[in-house]
């Protein structure tokens, strides 16, 4: 059984900690507010049926520590309150999203010379981070599970800049329900940002592998 260090307990958080301990992942959440902020929401986690690996609370670094795989699923503006040591050497997942009225103007997304994961790889030189689950409503983490092989199976789009990370990362979205389309390096992320065709509709593999290729950067709009 694997482990997954959750660090943000929003709604792709939670909805990711739900569809992982019902595939028999054990989950360790956590929050800026502390683990005890987490005991209703860990309980609800833990009392469903579905549920078969188990779930706690914790710190941010100790849930950093405890995983397998890492999920940083935090405002971009949170980014460098990420625990650094306790990621080294891991496959780290980043969901994030660029919201200037959330997150501030960043003059490096402004300008397109970065992306938000890009910069979480900065933050965290010794881990490997890819992003995922970005473009996808919380609710769908759960509600457009299926099988492998099932006609117009959802797909959601990976990055990253290590090639054995993409395919532990592509695997776990396999386990969790859905089909992966590789977009490349790290830098192609951008490919997925929000307003572009790919960024929340429901597709499966071959039509956003054509969103992602129909993507426009905000400067060539």
């Amino acid at each position: 059984m694997t482990t997954l260090g959750i660090i943000g307990a929003g709604h792709i958080g939670t909805a990711l900690a739900q569809a992982a301990t019902d595939i028999g992942y054990d989950v360790v959440l956590s929050n800026s507010r502390g683990p005890e902020t987490l005991t209703g929401l860990v309980d609800a986690l833990g009392d469903r049926p579905s549920r078969r690996g188990t779930v706690r609370a914790a710190t941010a670094a100790e849930a950093g520590a405890a995983g397998d795989l890492v999920v940083v699923t935090v405002p971009l503006k949170a980014v460098g309150d990420v625990p650094v040591e306790p990621l080294a050497g891991k496959v780290v997942i980043d969901t994030n999203n660029y919201y200037p009225e959330r997150d501030g103007h960043v003059a490096a997304l402004d300008d397109e010379t970065t992306t938000t994961s890009e910069m979480l790889q900065e933050h965290l030189p010794s881990s490997r981070v890819v992003k995922a689950f970005n473009h996808i409503y919380a609710a769908d983490v759960t509600a457009r599970r299926t099988p492998p092989g099932t006609p117009n199976r959802r797909a959601l789009a990976i990055a990253g800049d290590d090639a054995s990370a993409k395919e532990t990362v592509a695997s776990f979205i396999d386990e969790l329900g859905f089909d992966a389309v590789d977009l490349g390096p790290l830098a192609e992320g951008w490919r997925i940002q929000r307003d572009t065709p790919g960024y929340g509709p429901d597709l499966d593999a071959g039509r956003l592998t054509e969103a992602v290729a129909a993507a426009k950067r905000y400067r060539d709009m």
